[in-house]
Parts: structure tokens; C-alpha cells; sequence
């Protein structure tokens, strides 16, 4: 089913998780149902944990943004001007200043940076804050793919100098290997062409990822700006010497696209398969009762959840009045990454059945080793959802102009040349990667020697 149709199979997966409800009536704007909310709020603490552990600071800005704060940066509006949700009326009253809701948050929080940054002595400022933008999509909406309430993480930091905020884009781009690590996503790092970059930015890095389809998805996106906010919004600082400069800037941003590309990554006809570092429940406890010795097994059954709390595991005892067999199939579908069977036979022996939901694979274990058995499980799982994720990645990049793939291709570095390649192929230029990779050959089009290589691919 997944293979056939992702389309189908993907809408189907979410709703057979209960991950959220698209049918608010407002077209693009669902309600997180509360499994799916317990999956990003557990994305979020891994984003908080590595940007705490950066010596970022979480804010939380206000959701309006007033036009002339907007329009003190004309680039970043050419990019956001016809997404843009407007507030015009406070009742009955007309607005004296247009109000618009945020598409991102580079205007709201800038005029704010100018009043906080005086001295060297307050760089290097760095802010993030995880709150919802909108942006009026014109395509076909998604759950967490494509929608116009977009729950979104941003960083936004200040520097002294154009190299400290390169020093902060090498972070960025290390806390990305190790947050992605948790999601078991692998990805490209792509910069982004001239044409294609943030609006305001110096450069873009793209982070995509390759789905089942052959289109690859952003998940997120690291702006190096320099100072070309900070000029507009006059964010400057005095430096030692008593001269006043101007900050350079670095955004990282990334949004529920990441729930989307797990989903989509990771899953199966069976429905979604979560990695266990962000699955609400890591350990799904089902009793296989006997009319002989119920009440047995659903106290051993209760001595297994204890224990597995008592280790800090997320773990779930599912004592319902139904057949096993609708149990494994509820837990199957909402992904949950391993799942204890107890019944006569293991309560007997001092076993218990241990079954991955990501091969299948059954495993009887002494009862005894449940805590360093369940460990190893998990992290088994881990390793091979990356492991999968990552041939899948290596096997959908080809080195020619044809197929359904990412395409790798020689790359003069002229607009013309890009642009005739996406006439060829439609598909769209993603950038070489960053760090740029060694690479001698000759561009695709023109025939010219080069050391550039272009990625490119149909995108979501």
C-alpha cells in the first residue's frame, strides 16, 4: 500500500495513528489530537535540550507583528507578502496600523534586539522560542507536511563579528547531526542557490530529507544573514574601543515537517513506526489472559509496568477487555517501538515475549533481565531505523539527468545552467552540499570544468 500509493498511505497512517484531525473548519489548520501533541512535545524537549545545552535562551514573542515593523525589511517581505494572514478590524474599530500574524518571527523580535544589545559586553545574544506561524498555502494541505498553522521552532543569535556567526552556523549544523540522530532521520545539507535562499539572507542551508516517493522534504533551514537586519532594525553594539558596529545575525528554524518525515520515513503498511526517543510510549504491556489464572497475569503483568516506570521507561499496560490480536493491531498503528507478551506459559518459565514493531522479530527473555533486555531492544530498534533511513538516502541519489530520484550532478555554478537542468529534469536545484564536497568533473550542460556538484529533486 505504502509503495503503490504514499499519498493515500500517508493520510491513512496519521488517521489510523489518531496523530491529528483535519477536520476543523478551517482549511490547513488541524487540531493536534492528544497522542499526536505527546510526539511533538517530546520532539521539543530534544530541541530544547540541545539548544539549553548551547547556552540559548527559550523566549516567547507575541503572535502579532505590526505592518510597519514588517516593512522595514523590503527583501523579507517579497518572500512572505502574498502568505501573509492579516488583522485589519478590533471590532467594529479600523485599525490605525495593520497587524499581521506571524509567517516568521525575524520582524517581531529584531525591534526588540535593538533595544536589548548595547555593549559587547551583551553578545553573543542567543534566543529561540517553539510557537505556531501561519502562512497562507496555496497547495494541497498535508497533515504536518503543508498546513497554515505550522508549529515551529526558531534560534535567532546576535554576534560581534561575521566569524562568530560562522562559528555559530558550525553549531547549529552539530546540534542538527545529533538531534536528527534521535529522530533516526538522515538528511542532506544543501546551500541554497542565489535564487532560492531565505529573502534578507547572505546564504541558506537547506535541510532536506529523501521520502518514499523520490521527493525530498525540508525539514528546516540555518540562515547566515550577516548584517542585513541588523542595519533595517538597528541592532548595534559598542566595542571595546568605544565604536559602534552593526551585529551579524544566524537563524536555524524547523517545524512539524519533522513528525511528517518520520512518518513517512519510518512507516509501513502495518501504519507508523516511531523511534523510541519520541514515542510516547516506548513499551506497550499486552496480558494474554487465561480463564485458569487471570489474576496472575495481570499482577505480573503490573509488576513489569512498576519496574519498567521504576527505570524511567514510557510504558503502557493495556489491561482492556478485548482480544490480544485488536491489541497488537492498535499498538502496531500508532507505532509503539516494542511490546511485551505475558501469559501462562512465560508467567510459568519467568519469561516474557519481547516483539519489535520494526521487523517483527519475536524474542523470548528471562523475566529477570527485563530492564537490560528492554534497553538493548530499544536501541537495536534505534540503530536500525537509522541504519534503513540512511541506505534508503545513499540508494536515491543517482549521478544523471533521468529518474525519480536526487539527482548529483556537475555543476558550472551559472543561474542558466541550474535553471536548464530543472527545465530538463523538473526538478528543482536543492544546492551543492555544505561543507562543500571534493568533486572534479565537468557541468551537465555547458560541458565546463568544475569542482561544484548540484543536487536536485522534486519537492514537497
Amino acid at each position: 500500500m505504502k509503495k503503490e500509493n504514499f499519498s493515500e498511505w500517508y493520510t491513512w497512517a496519521v488517521d489510523k495513528a489518531n496523530l491529528s484531525d483535519k477536520r476543523y473548519p478551517i482549511k490547513g489548520m488541524n487540531v493536534w489530537t492528544t497522542y499526536g501533541w505527546k510526539v511533538m512535545r517530546l520532539i521539543d524537549e530534544h530541541i530544547r535540550s540541545e539548544f539549553d545545552a548551547t547556552e540559548h535562551g527559550e523566549v516567547h514573542f507575541p503572535l502579532l507583528i505590526a505592518e510597519n515593523e514588517f516593512a522595514k525589511e523590503a527583501e523579507h517581505i517579497k518572500g512572505f507578502d502574498e502568505q501573509v494572514y492579516w488583522v485589519t478590524h478590533a471590532g467594529d474599530n479600523l485599525l490605525d496600523v495593520k497587524l499581521l500574524l506571524r509567517p516568521t518571527s525575524e520582524t517581531a523580535i529584531y525591534p526588540m534586539f535593538s533595544l536589548w544589545i548595547r555593549s559587547h559586553a551583551d553578545l553573543p545574544m542567543k534566543i529561540y522560542q517553539i510557537v505556531n506561524t501561519f502562512r497562507y498555502e496555496t497547495k494541497q494541505t498535508r497533515s504536518f507536511i503543508r498546513v497554515r498553522e505550522i508549529h515551529f521552532f526558531e534560534a535567532h543569535t546576535c554576534h560581534a563579528a561575521f566569524e562568530d556567526s560562522e562559528r555559530q552556523i558550525k553549531e547549529d549544523l552539530e546540534i542538527m547531526e545529533r538531534f536528527a540522530k534521535k529522530l533516526c532521520l538522515p538528511f542532506l545539507l544543501c546551500k541554497r542557490p542565489e535564487w532560492d535562499k531565505f529573502p534578507g539572507a547572505f546564504y541558506t542551508i537547506g535541510i532536506d530529507a529523501l521520502m518514499p516517493t523520490g521527493k525530498t522534504l525540508q525539514l528546516g533551514s540555518i540562515h547566515q544573514y550577516r548584517d542585513n537586519f541588523s542595519k533595517p532594525y538597528n541592532i548595534m553594539y559598542e566595542d571595546e574601543t568605544g565604536e559602534h558596529k552593526y551585529v551579524h545575525q544566524t537563524t536555524f528554524g524547523m517545524s512539524e515537517r519533522l513528525l511528517g518525515a518520520v512518518i513517512g520515513i519510518h512507516g509501513d503498511d502495518r501504519g507508523i513506526i516511531l523511534p523510541p526517543q519520541i514515542a510516547p510510549y516506548q513499551v506497550v504491556i499486552v496480558p494474554i489472559l487465561s480463564k485458569t489464572v487471570k489474576e496472575e497475569i495481570l499482577l505480573e503483568a503490573e509488576s513489569i509496568l512498576n519496574e519498567l516506570l521504576d527505570a524511567n521507561f514510557r510504558v503502557h499496560l493495556d489491561d482492556r477487555d478485548i482480544r490480544p490480536g485488536s491489541k497488537y493491531y492498535d499498538w502496531e498503528s500508532k507505532g509503539v517501538p516494542l511490546r511485551i507478551e505475558i501469559g501462562e506459559q512465560e508467567m510459568r518459565e519467568g519469561e516474557i515475549t519481547l516483539s519489535r514493531r520494526d521487523t517483527s522479530e519475536k524474542k523470548k527473555v528471562l523475566k529477570v533481565d527485563l530492564i537490560k533486555e528492554v534497553a538493548d531492544h530499544l536501541k537495536k530498534i534505534e540503530e536500525n531505523l537509522l541504519k534503513e533511513a540512511a541506505r534508503k538516502l545513499e540508494e536515491g541519489i543517482i549521478n544523471d539527468l533521468t529518474g525519480e530520484k536526487i539527482l548529483r550532478l556537475g555543476w558550472c555554478g551559472k543561474e542558466d545552467c541550474a535553471h536548464e537542468i530543472e527545465n530538463r529534469t523538473d526538478k528543482d536545484i536543492l544546492g551543492p552540499l555544505a561543507p562543500k564536497e571534493d568533486f572534479k568533473g565537468k557541468c551537465v550542460i555547458c560541458g565546463k570544468e568544475t569542482d561544484i556538484v548540484v543536487y536536485a529533486a522534486k519537492t514537497y
